[in-house]
């Protein structure tokens, strides 16, 4: 991962940019790539610089990094991710903990400074939100999978033709069903993972596009609920699709490039593999 030393290489670029123009500097350093994430990292090694404008400015002068997580029991990936964020910038760390709906809002309300929350990558969270690197990747990528009625035959996605599938607004796996599936009769849209499961339950859609590990979990929570897998069905996405993300308050790059700057130091000490 390309790591630079925090404004040197950027301010030159600038400076360059804006005596052609005749313009102002601008504040903001590090631009999103053609998929709108933050791929940059910052030098973290002297922890949050002096120059630091915006939220990342903010954390320092309050002394606290507030990062939203879900009410259920937070993934200790995420937890470790955010205590080294914290450490790294010098600050305390406080956990909000919010229903699954509310943890990006968090961000635009100024409830957090950071989402942590297993948050997958989609283009429409990239254009609402500021995402960085991903942190981490499941052991298995094809990570996509179809929910359906116990003894219903879907054998490929061909048989959804004529059917109703659900899955969750804004996730990858709608991303996927609604670029890879086309024959389906309805497709519908609800807030949550969770809700995509008590729909099918009821018997409200025929096939639930979801998270292979998310929905064997729940599952196994819920074995009397008539549903299963699709055996044999389990599809990847796309390269920039995969792995977990921290999100940020949408045009904050600097606070995506130090936690980008986290994540790299992780790596290559190791640490991110544990």
């Amino acid at each position: 991962m390309r790591k630079h030393r925090f404004f040197v290489l950027p301010l030159l670029l600038a400076l360059a940019v804006c005596l052609a123009a005749g313009c102002a500097l601008a504040e903001t350093w590090y631009v999103e790539n053609e998929w709108n994430f933050v791929e940059v990292s910052m030098d973290i090694s002297g922890g949050i610089p002096e120059e630091a404008t915006g939220q990342l400015a903010k954390i320092e002068r309050n002394g606290v990094l507030r990062v939203a997580m879900g009410e259920d029991q937070p993934a200790e990936t995420d937890l470790a991710l955010a205590r080294k964020i914290a450490e790294k910038m010098g600050v305390e760390l406080k956990i909000i903990t919010l229903d699954a709906t509310q943890i990006l809002p968090s961000l635009t309300e100024d409830q957090s400074d950071l989402a942590i929350s297993a948050i997958s990558f989609t283009p429409a969270r990239a254009l609402s939100y500021t995402m960085g690197v991903a942190y981490f990747y499941p052991e298995e990528e094809k990570d996509i999978g179809i929910l359906i009625p116990e003894g219903a035959e879907i054998a490929s996605t061909d048989d959804l033709e004529g059917k109703t599938i659900i899955a969750q607004s804004n996730s990858l796996q709608e991303a996927f069903a609604a670029k890879k599936m086309g024959n389906y009769l309805e497709f519908r849209r609800v807030n949550t993972a969770r809700a995509v499961y008590e729909e099918m339950a009821a018997k409200k859609a025929d096939a639930g596009i979801v998270s292979i590990h998310t929905a064997e979990a729940w599952l196994r929570e819920n074995p009397d609920s008539g549903l299963c897998l699709a055996e044999g069905l389990a599809f990847a996405p796309e390269e920039q699709y995969l792995g977990y993300r921290v999100a940020a308050k949408k045009g904050e790059t600097q606070l995506a490039a130090f936690v980008n700057g986290v994540i790299a130091e992780a790596a290559e000490n190791g640490k991110t593999e544990k």
